[in-house]
């Protein structure tokens, strides 16, 4: 397993109940020692409750056994929602924390949105679904054309093929993409793309589907984790630069089942310094501001490109909602910083 411990449900919470009575023992001897000294007991903590609304997946590996400790002792409370009950009939919660699909559950939550405007839903169901469709992902940055002394971001040329593969070459040529062309399933539940070398091979692909132009990036895309006003970025390895003589060379439809992973850092590898070099912060800081206000988003993440042999082009390939933050470093001091500001705000 690679190293990693891998922990069943009932062994998941067990410890993390285990250790939380450690730590409730050791809050009572704290306030019993503050007491003796004079000061009488200090005012209890308030408890944050955040009701959650989680694939099984999602669960493991986001509400990890450290991640729910540090929670724990800073006063936050997960509460799993039971889908089976009306969502009103549960709590009362401070946020709801969700990553679900479906119709029936956007209008349960729609409804309880309005029915409790004292809670704080991440994020609202209509805003995630902009960012579920990949025709209108990247609609807000294509709008911003951000542009300043920092650099520039925009978005790949890019093609909506809904039906009639044999319809797909016609449509490229007629929108100027050039080859090689990256195509992601229009529906953005899967990481899987395609890489088209050639015109023939572009009727093999399988619409509904989005076709971007693919840019060369020497190999390596940025991660750009935001946690509400708070980012982190990470390097990916990435697909690989296509030279022109390569592309004359090659033919085909190449899979690829997922890119980026955590299992593809780039963070320590030896790379060249124009590759590996961070995109500037207040750059970044002026994006996130920005699409945080025109998405309706405080949980998502940006894949960013730099174009290759240039200083300050930069490409925002894929935004994704509520992503794997359990792979992102320091994730539990950040995200529970996050929630405690959520309901001081309150």
């Amino acid at each position: 397993m690679g190293g990693e411990i891998a922990y069943t449900e009932e062994e998941r919470k067990e410890e993390v109940r285990n250790e939380g009575e450690v730590e409730e023992e050791k809050m009572v001897a704290a306030h019993r020692k503050y007491a003796a000294a004079g000061g009488g007991f200090p005012p209890a903590m308030k408890v944050v409750v955040v009701g959650y609304a989680l694939t099984s997946k999602k669960i493991k590996s986001f509400l990890q056994p450290k991640f729910e400790r540090l929670a724990r002792n800073k006063g936050i409370r997960f509460v799993a929602i039971d889908q089976s009950r009306p969502l009103s009939d549960q709590g009362p919660f401070d946020i709801v924390l969700h990553k679900l699909s479906g119709k029936e559950w956007r209008r349960v939550l729609e409804d309880y949105r309005n029915a409790h405007p004292e809670v704080t839903v991440l994020d609202p169901p209509d805003a995630i679904q902009q960012v579920h469709n990949r025709q209108s992902m990247l609609q807000d940055v294509a709008d911003l054309n951000l542009s300043d002394p920092y650099g520039k971001v925009g978005v790949p040329k890019q093609l909506v093929i809904k039906k009639d593969p044999s319809a797909i070459r016609g449509a490229v040529n007629k929108a100027g993409l050039r080859l090689p062309i990256v195509a992601k399933p229009l529906v953005a539940k899967s990481h899987e793309l395609s890489l088209a070398y050639d015109e023939f091979s572009l009727q093999k692909l399988e619409p509904p589907l989005v076709l971007q132009e693919f840019i060369n990036h020497g190999g390596v895309l940025f991660k750009v984790y935001i946690v509400g006003e708070f980012i982190k970025v990470v390097r990916r390895f990435s697909l690989p630069d296509v030279s022109k003589r390569e592309l004359s060379k090659s033919a085909g439809v190449y899979r690829f089942p997922r890119v980026s992973c955590a299992a593809a850092s780039a963070d320590e590898a030896d790379l060249d310094p124009c590759v590996a070099e961070l995109p500037p912060r207040p750059l970044l800081e002026r994006l996130a501001r920005e699409l945080r206000r025109r998405l309706g988003l405080r949980l998502f993440n940006l894949d960013i490109i730099r174009e290759h042999g240039t200083q300050d082009n930069y490409y925002v390939i894929d935004i994704n909602y509520f992503p794997g933050y359990g792979k992102m470093p320091e994730y539990e001091q950040i995200f529970t910083d996050f929630l405690l500001s959520l309901a001081q705000s309150k």
